[in-house]
């Protein structure tokens, strides 16, 4: 069984990697239809259109203009997550996706952090680095 650890993972927009990235997350999901009929005792269902939506939160650097910058609201961006590492073998899941949505915080004692979330546009791809 492979066990990796989290500092292992990158994320890239097209080919460039996204700068002080600490951590981000994927989700995939499909919507089901209801195929029950007349006289069934217990519902059934069918898979339908699959999904998937991502999210990463950082250190904001408005200097990474080919990573964070380019994820901006509303841009159509490719973006790769590498759970593992981007080492040759390591599998890492890829798709096109459009920014949902981009925040930035600040606090008196604290980083300047921005979260990022994207909804994919089509299906998401594994591939082996």
């Amino acid at each position: 069984m492979a066990i990796h650890k989290g500092n292992e993972g990158v994320v890239k927009v097209g080919s460039a990697t996204v700068l002080n990235v600490r951590s981000f997350s994927l989700e995939e999901s499909a919507t089901t239809l209801e195929t029950t009929t007349m006289t069934v005792t217990a519902a059934t269902h069918v898979s339908n259109i699959t999904s998937w939506t991502a999210s990463i939160d950082g250190l904001w650097d408005p200097d990474d203009s080919t990573g964070q910058v380019a994820l901006s609201s509303g841009a159509s961006v490719t973006v790769s997550l590498y759970m593992e590492g981007v080492a040759s073998g390591d599998k890492y899941y890829s798709g096109s996706a459009i920014v949902n949505s981009v925040s930035r915080s600040s606090s008196y004692d604290g980083l300047v952090e921005i979260s990022i979330s994207v909804q994919g546009t089509g299906a998401l791809t594994v591939t082996a680095v």
